[in-house]
């Protein structure tokens, strides 16, 4: 009887925790989704705005969007391609958000759909160009904060 009764305890203390403490839909709220969709639209509009007179501080602030494997991708591509390109045309390219959404939602990692248009002005054509563009941003969160893992125009 006791033995029974110390199972049916620990079964509840166990239930007990995992409803309070761990429950991971918890964590994938609308405000964690809202946080993702932040995370995306601020990390793409800082990864596709930049300007050939301050490349430096742009990309940095691109740089503090990202993690892992795409960071390091990022620092070659914009060194050995954008940011030669940009000072030879005298680039300057802003991006804005126009919508976005989160299409998978995890309590480490998201996936999110962020359309944009990026408008864009050289020395050679100051007339700025409009386009719009999409890309499916992957997030994982590292110590509290979501960050880019990936980014795939589409």
């Amino acid at each position: 009887m006791l033995a029974a009764a110390l199972v049916v305890a620990a079964m509840g203390v166990a239930v007990g925790l995992f409803f309070i403490q761990y429950r991971p839909d918890q964590r994938i709220d609308d405000a964690a989704a809202h946080q993702a969709i932040q995370a995306a639209s601020d990390g793409a509009v800082a990864l596709l705005s930049y300007s050939y007179d301050n490349l430096d501080r742009d990309f940095a602030k691109a740089k503090s969007h990202l993690t892992g494997d795409f960071l390091a991708y990022y620092h070659k591509f914009t060194q050995r391609g954008v940011a030669p390109a940009a000072q030879q045309g005298q680039l300057t390219t802003t991006a804005k958000v126009v919508r976005a959404a989160v299409s998978e939602l995890h309590p480490d990692s998201a996936v999110v759909l962020v359309f944009l248009n990026q408008t864009t002005a050289s020395k050679k054509k100051p007339e700025p160009l409009t386009t719009a563009s999409s890309v499916l941003v992957t997030l994982r969160k590292v110590n509290g904060s979501w960050l880019i893992a990936k980014f795939d125009p589409l």
